[in-house]
């Protein structure tokens, strides 16, 4: 009724409101200035406008920007208050909360930054785009073959740090006049050299299975949440076996659109909490915790949906399966790897446990898997993507310098005036 939904509307915005007002107490007894980096040292900013609900795009590149402020200073850049509490408590470099323009202004006109990462197309980006005398740069946060990947705002930045040859690919097959030899620089995966972290169980014989599902999407063409469709059944044959160990790892928005979605995803972690009951050996894990990198590494085999957990599974060159998703309106782009992915479908999630022997032992399931994981990111010895990723920095931070010595400010100028 409109009266029922008034109520609701007029409750979330009250909600909101409280929240936000808690979250701006805790954040002056927490102290931002505690982790703000000194005036003068910042060379490369991350900018980061989002809430807490993705910071799991931010968090990923935690250790690669923790290894490269060892040579460039880093500092993130934060616009909400939830979201700088947050990473007040993990952030391993400094961090800056820019609440207002005005200090993002402040900010900006304080430091010799040469360049500003993105990863993601956050519409208030373009509060820090404003500013010249830096480079802004998309990095994104996962390699996959979503329409997210190909979208125009690519052109909006000044480069693009890419994964490897598939994106190159891809992205010169849907941008028009776009100068890819310059713009698009392939770093490959540098995430993937610190997939690690202490594991919550005690290695054993059993085969561990990582079920990594995505959300269920805000729009058909983007229904590639298996949860309703896969998951159920595919957690129960594996948890039933005795011989496997399953890692439950689902994206962090589950069931925030769909009720069924919601209610799936928390089937699931009944059943893992019932099979743990049963048999405290077994261990399963359901992980919703904020680290990503020690699943993937410890996995024999993951079982994703159509995300960029693919990539970074595939980052590692290791046994993978992926859903295939049950919505006919799904856009699935099957020219690059996933038109060679082992797929499950909803019909054969029950049989499950087949079809992980298969691509841990098929010698044809390995060659590609080898082929495909090369094409996407190139080198993946361990250290590799590291140093392409910290050379790509290194180039721009000349190139900046090159630049700044052709247009130097003049004597009362400002940074943030350009």
């Amino acid at each position: 009724m409109p009266l029922t939904r008034d109520l609701k509307l007029a409750y979330g915005v009250v909600h909101r409101m409280w929240v936000s007002r808690r979250n701006r107490r805790n954040l002056v007894e927490a102290d931002p200035s505690r982790l703000a980096p000194a005036p003068g040292t910042v060379r490369v900013a991350v900018y980061f406008a989002d809430g807490p609900v993705n910071l799991y795009q931010i968090r990923q590149w935690y250790s690669p920007l923790a290894e490269l402020n060892k040579t460039h200073p880093v500092a993130i850049v934060v616009r909400t208050p939830a979201t700088m509490l947050a990473l007040l408590a993990e952030s391993p470099v400094p961090v800056v909360y820019a609440r207002q323009v005005v200090d993002l202004e402040a900010f900006v006109a304080s430091q010799p930054i040469a360049m500003t990462l993105y990863v993601n197309q956050n519409s208030r980006n373009f509060q820090m785009m404003r500013y010249g005398r830096m480079w802004h740069v998309f990095v994104n946060h996962g390699e996959s073959d979503k329409m997210y990947m190909t979208t125009n705002q690519f052109k909006t930045y000044d480069y693009a740090f890419v994964a490897g040859d598939a994106a190159v690919e891809r992205l010169s097959s849907k941008l028009w006049d776009y100068d890819l030899a310059k713009r698009a620089i392939p770093i490959g995966r540098p995430q993937a050299d610190h997939f690690r972290g202490a594991l919550p169980y005690t290695p054993d014989e059993r085969t561990v299975v990582l079920y990594a599902p995505t959300w269920e999407g805000d729009r058909p063409s983007a229904a590639y949440g298996s949860i309703v469709s896969h998951g159920v059944p595919l957690v129960g044959a594996l948890v039933a076996t005795g011989r496997h160990r399953v890692i439950y790892r689902p994206h962090p928005r589950s069931g925030v659109v769909d009720p069924t979605y919601k209610a799936a995803h928390e089937s699931i972690v009944a059943a893992i909490a019932a099979a743990n009951a049963a048999d405290p050996s077994a261990h399963h894990v359901y992980d919703d915790g904020p680290q990503l990198g020690w699943q993937l590494a410890a996995a024999d085999v993951a079982i994703t949906d159509i995300s960029a957990m693919v990539y970074d599974r595939l980052a590692t060159g290791r046994p993978l399966l992926v859903a295939r998703p049950a919505s006919p309106e799904a856009d699935v782009d099957d020219n690059g790897y996933l038109g060679h992915a082992e797929w499950v479908t909803a019909q054969d999630a029950s049989g499950i446990v087949a079809q992980v022997d298969r691509v841990l032992h098929d010698d044809e399931s390995q060659a590609r898997l080898a082929f495909w994981t090369r094409h996407h990111f190139g080198d993946t010895t361990p250290g590799s993507a590291t140093e392409r990723f910290e050379a790509a920095v290194q180039t721009l931070v000349d190139r900046w310098h090159q630049f700044e010595a052709v247009h130097p400010l003049k004597a009362g100028e400002s940074s943030i005036d350009h």
